[in-house]
C-alpha cells in the first residue's frame, strides 16, 4: 500500500490512496482553516469506522437490522502529556435488537484490525532522500517556413 502525500496550501495536508483524496487541515484555533478533519480526527475516525465495519457485517451475516444501531467512540486525554490514554466504543442497540447476540457483536466488534494495530503496532520509519529535479521545460519549436 502506498499513499502520496502533498501540501496544498496553508497547514492543509492530502493524501491520494487508491484513487481517493484524503482532506486534513488543522482547526481554527490552531491556525488552520478548519477546512477538514485534523489528521488525529481521522486517527479515531479510522478506530470508529474500523470497529463500525466489524459490527456491520456481524449483523449483516445474521440478518440483523442495523436499522438504530450506532456506535460512540468516546477518547480520554490527559492534558497533562497531551495525549489520548483511553478510547471507549459503546455499542448503542434499539430496544428490540436480539439479546443473544450483544455479547458476540461486543466480541466481533473487537476485532477491528485498526485497533490490532495499535495493539501490536509496525515499525514505522521516517526517511529523506533526495529526489531528481524535473528537466526544464523544452524550448518552444519555431514554426517552419516553406516557400
Amino acid at each position: 500500500m502506498e499513499l502520496n502525500i502533498r501540501f496544498p496550501g496553508g497547514l492543509a495536508v492530502e493524501a491520494d490512496l487508491d484513487g481517493h483524496t484524503v482532506h486534513t487541515d488543522q482547526p481554527e484555533a490552531a491556525g488552520g482553516r478548519g477546512a477538514a478533519p485534523s489528521p488525529f480526527d481521522l486517527f479515531l475516525a479510522s478506530i470508529g469506522t474500523c470497529a463500525g465495519y466489524y459490527a456491520l457485517r456481524f449483523c449483516q451475516a445474521r440478518g440483523l437490522s442495523t436499522e438504530n444501531v450506532t456506535l460512540k467512540l468516546v477518547a480520554e486525554k490527559d492534558p497533562s502529556v497531551n495525549r489520548v490514554t483511553e478510547v471507549a466504543i459503546e455499542i448503542e442497540l434499539p430496544p428490540d435488537f436480539p439479546p443473544r447476540y450483544r455479547e458476540a457483536l461486543v466480541r466481533a466488534t473487537d476485532q477491528c484490525s485498526v485497533k490490532k494495530h495499535l495493539v501490536d503496532p509496525p515499525r514505522i520509519e521516517v526517511v529523506a532522500r533526495p529526489v531528481a529535479a524535473a528537466p526544464p521545460p523544452a524550448p518552444p519549436v519555431a514554426p517552419s517556413v516553406t516557400a
